[in-house]
Parts: structure tokens; sequence; C-alpha cells
């Protein structure tokens, strides 16, 4: 039986992760910060990842892991230095477990990264493609393109297969940040100047990222390549709102205000990266994983916002 380590598992990916490796019969390990009794699975304390930190017995009989773990991107990072912090955890982090894992003899290493290796916004009808035009700027996705190209680097010199993963924003039960937030607005039925937003956005459902993951695990094809991952079903601002009230079952009152107002508004109070997060295209191209794992989605987008919708109803 494949014996997999997930790291990161108590977080809002890891857990769907280890939930559903665990419905197939895989032998699960929850590597995680902290650990917590009330989990049945067995879990191993990894603390925080560091360049120096020993996983030798975390790794001890595991054919598979799959990196969940890293310094988030932060909205209002107040560290002296972001991109030293990211790269302590994101890059030499992650090449440290990466290094030991060869030694101990893991197969294949699953590393989750993030769209925003390729950036922040595209041309709409130009989605991303795995080729980069040239290395990001900002220090969260900096942190995860070098750390892609030390893994890379290692599965060249030595028998450890990689597997890069790069995901956009991904949604489902227990989402949080931004899109928590828009759940709650909605709910609420406060308006939004958001009745005009004619952008597309690429983002992946939670259920759809988790099976992308398991069919890497062991897929011939997967090994030493780098994936994007999403659903397929791009939408604007406005078209997603939408669809978030109807699975709320609340009328939504969304305000035709012309973007480029909000923009300058936003440019006034210095909010350009949340104008950019809902008025900005980010499309992305799935098609490799499609053509070369022969991978399809396996939720609709109005079904996991009604898992999100009955998640957020029962928890009121």
């Amino acid at each position: 039986m494949t014996k997999i380590l997930v790291t990161g598992a108590h977080g809002f990916i890891g857990k769907a992760v280890v939930q559903k490796l665990r419905a197939q019969n895989f032998n699960v390990i929850a590597g995680v910060r902290c650990i917590d009794p009330a989990q049945s699975v067995t879990q191993f304390e990894l603390g925080d990842l560091s360049s120096a930190a020993d996983y030798t017995l975390a790794l001890q009989g595991i054919d598979v892991v799959i990196h969940l773990a890293a310094r988030a991107h932060i909205m209002h990072d107040t560290a002296s230095d972001p991109l030293a912090e990211f790269r302590q955890v994101n890059t030499a982090g992650t090449l440290n477990l990466a290094l030991q894992a060869e030694k101990a003899g893991v197969k294949r290493f699953i590393f989750i990264s993030s769209i925003k290796v390729n950036g922040e916004m595209t041309v709409e009808g130009l989605p991303f493609q795995v080729e980069l035009s040239a290395p990001p700027t900002d220090p969260y996705a900096l942190s995860k393109y070098e750390a892609e190209h030390g893994l890379l680097s290692l599965a060249q010199s030595t028998d450890m297969q990689v597997v890069i993963i790069r995901p956009p924003l991904v949604y489902g039960p227990g989402v949080k940040a931004n899109f928590a937030s828009m759940i709650k607005w909605l709910a609420k039925g406060i308006p939004l100047p958001l009745g005009r937003v004619h952008n597309k956005r690429s983002l992946v459902a939670l259920d759809n990222l988790v099976s992308f993951i398991i069919l890497c695990i062991t897929h011939p094809k997967a090994a030493n390549e780098t994936f994007l991952i999403a659903d397929g079903e791009d939408v604007s601002t406005t078209q997603l709102l939408q669809k978030i009230a109807q699975t709320l079952n609340k009328k939504v009152l969304l305000l035709p205000v012309p973007v480029g107002l909000m923009r300058f508004i936003a440019q006034l109070i210095a909010k350009q990266d949340v104008t950019n997060r809902l008025f900005s295209s980010l499309q992305v191209d799935n098609s490799k994983a499609r053509d070369l794992l022969g991978w399809r989605p396996v939720i609709s987008m109005d079904e996991e916002l009604r898992k999100i919708a009955e998640s957020y109803t029962a928890h009121l």
C-alpha cells in the first residue's frame, strides 16, 4: 500500500486531501505544525518548515510526499524583509524536505506551488501557460518559483520524481479570506458596486484540485512535469457573485458602477491590489493536465458553490 506524507494537513486543502486519500485506502501520515488530539489520522509534528529541520522519522517508509505547507501570501506583510521570510519557508524549507525525502527513498514529491508564479493578471483570451516569460517579482511568488527550480534540479540529478502544480484561487467548503467575505456580504444582502465587471477569472474547485493531486500520485506521465490546473469555467467577478447569491437563495444587488471610476478611487486610497483581483482577468490553460494525464474536472462550479452554501448555512 502506498504510504503518503501530506504536509500542511490541517490546512484548507490539506484536510480535503487527507480525507480523500483515506477514503481511497491510502496509508496517510498527516504532517502538521502541531498535533491535534481530536484528529483520528496518524499525525507527525513537523513544526515550522526550515532549512535546518530534521524529518528523518516522518519520512520513514514514505513513498510519496504531497507538500502543501507554506508561508502563505500575506496581504499586509509586516516583516522587515518579506522575501527573506518567504524564502526561509517556501524555498529553503521545501528543498530541505525534498533532499531528505530523496535520501529516505521517497519515489515522488508533489509540490503545490501557485499561479502567482506566472503573474497576477492576463490579457483576456491569452491564458497563462506553464512556460514563463520572466521570473516573478512578488516575494511570495518568487519564493515558490525558486523552490520549483530547486526541485526540478533535484529530479534531474536523482531518482526521485517531482510534480509541480500551480493552482489559481481554490474555493470549496471552509474557504477563507476574500472568498469567505464575499459569501458573508451576499448572505447579508449588502449591495455591492460590482454589477459591471466583465473580466475573466479561472478558479479551481477544491474537489477538482484534490482529484488532480491524487491522480499525480501514480500517473507515470506526471513525473517531472509542471501543471496549471483550473475548472475550465472562467467567470467574471459579477458572474461569480451572481452564482454565489443564487446558491444562497439570496437576491443580489450589484450596482452598475463603472470599473474605471472604482479603479480611480482605489488608486486614491492605495487599494490597487484589491481592484486588480476584482477587475483584472486571470485565465489559466489547463490543457496539459487534460491532454497529458487525461484529467477531467470531477465537479462543476455550480455544484461546488452549492456545497459551500450548504456548509455556510449549516454553521450559522
